[in-house]
């Protein structure tokens, strides 16, 4: 059931609105003033909200951009019993729905009522499908660092202030970072990445500041730059510690000026945007080594959020594994396998050097090589391969079973010939769940194609007839 609030300092209007609003199976709340109508619309979820323009203490029009500053998707309905062209294009500007007159058209309040909410619902649909799309899950972790991390979020993504985010690779600090842009005011905007290790020193400043067309051999049009994309929007910088000393200055004087200048080119351009950054080195160590500049960390650690490592917060490993089962099971459109206890206990066991990143390969794999329920067994053989596996009979030894028996941890002579057994299983697995399109199946593992024919011929890889 919708949500509405109506705002209106003439009793009669108020009545007169909810006992056509009830009538029609909304919930509705009413209020006499702007400033008490701003108090119920921060603590309570309004679908809609309809505002005289002509109030006591504090204007409708000032109610509603104060509003829309606490609650940007809120749908507003503006009415007044003095209405004009001008009134109404006053509060479409400052982003109201639409504008009625009063006394209001009882057809007319009705679909504009209806249309407000259908807008309200499309607006919060397409922002759940561009998070979706964008693959942004959530930060799973009952833990107190966890906790902190979630809360240091909600504080900081509104404003714009730079953050550093920190920890070891695999930890999440990419997951960080698009929480911070979805939940910042820049949202509407892009969240441009950018990973500083994986491009060359001599074509970062390229990639970050664009070119210009003859400024280098290879530069055969003009190209723009990172920042120039991600105007309006965040500019994550992964791996900085990474980057070269001369793309570092260049990035301090965009940060310090909001001007870049592309290779090759004179003209300053504007830029507007906000800079996160991560790396899994100690920066600190990194200026003492001459590999950093003291004034860049600086305007980089306005705010810090270090992210643990997976050992050190063991207790939410059954919350993430148990989300990573249902969601690969859900690509792979089979139901959700079950984990025993003692599975969980184990995976709380091992190593994780690869964090969060391995826990979820780790899942995929127990997945695909496991049957109906993953047993702590499952977990010891595939964590450790060099422990034998449970998986084909020609590796099980006679009263084994699946989840449960007695298993052959000799059933391979070496660490090599249990790797070529997952390869081939998991290549296998992939080809069948693609329908042994090689191509696509390539992207899903990422992998050249050329590779992965040669693999399917190593191991004599056939389609079922």
């Amino acid at each position: 059931m919708a949500k509405l609030l109506i705002i209106d300092d003439e009793r009669a209007i108020r009545s007169t609105l909810r006992e056509i609003l009830e009538y029609e199976n909304y919930e509705v709340d009413d209020i006499d003033n702007g400033i008490d109508g701003l108090e119920l619309i921060k603590k309570n979820d309004y679908n809609l909200v309809l505002c005289d323009i002509k109030m006591n203490k504090m204007d409708g029009m000032e109610v509603l951009e104060t509003a829309l500053g606490i609650k940007p998707d809120l749908p507003f309905i503006m009415i007044s019993g003095h209405g004009t062209v001008e009134t109404a294009v006053e509060a479409s500007k400052k982003g109201a729905f639409d504008f009625i007159s009063k006394p209001p058209d009882l057809n007319r309040l009705l679909i504009t009522v209806r249309n407000g909410l259908d807008r309200g619902s499309l607006v919060t649909e397409t922002k759940v499908l561009k998070r979706k799309a964008s693959k942004t899950r959530d930060i799973l972790g009952n833990s107190d660092t966890i906790g902190k991390i979630k809360e240091t979020i909600e504080r900081v993504a509104p404003t714009e202030a730079r953050v550093l985010i920190t920890g070891a690779n695999g930890s999440g600090k990419e997951l960080v970072a698009r929480w911070l842009h979805e939940k910042s005011n820049r949202a509407d905007n892009q969240l441009i990445e950018v990973n500083c290790a994986a491009i060359p020193s001599e074509l970062i400043e390229s990639e970050l500041f664009g070119h210009e067309k003859g400024s280098f051999t290879s530069a055969v049009k003009q190209r723009l730059g990172k920042f120039e994309l991600a105007n309006g929007g965040t500019l994550f910088l992964d791996e900085i510690g990474d980057m070269s000393m001369s793309a570092q200055a260049k990035v301090l004087r965009a940060l310090q000026e909001h001007k870049i200048t592309r290779v090759g080119g004179e003209k300053e351009i504007d830029v507007n945007v906000r800079i996160v950054a991560a790396t899994n080195k100690d920066l600190l160590k990194e200026i003492e080594e001459g590999n950093f500049r003291m004034d860049l960390y600086h305007r980089l650690n306005v705010i810090n959020i270090h992210v643990p490592h997976l050992t050190e917060r063991t207790d939410d490993i059954p919350v993430i594994a148990q989300s990573f089962l249902e969601e690969i099971c859900g690509e792979y459109g089979m139901p959700a396998k079950k984990i025993t206890d003692g599975a969980m206990e184990a995976l709380k066991r091992l190593p994780w050097t690869g964090n969060v990143r391995e826990l979820r390969n780790m899942i995929e794999r127990l997945i695909i090589l496991s049957e109906k329920t993953i047993t702590e067994q499952d977990v010891v053989v595939f964590a450790n391969p060099g422990g034998g596996t449970n998986v084909g009979a020609s590796h099980q030894s006679g009263n084994g079973s699946q989840n449960g028996g007695s298993f052959n941890y000799d059933g391979f002579s070496n660490f090599q010939e249990y790797k070529d057994f997952a390869e081939k299983e998991y290549i296998k697995f992939k080809l069948e769940k693609n329908n042994w399109n090689v191509s696509k199946t390539a992207d899903d593992i990422d992998i050249q194609r050329s590779h992965l024919y040669s693999k399917i011929e190593k191991f004599g890889l056939k389609r079922a007839e």
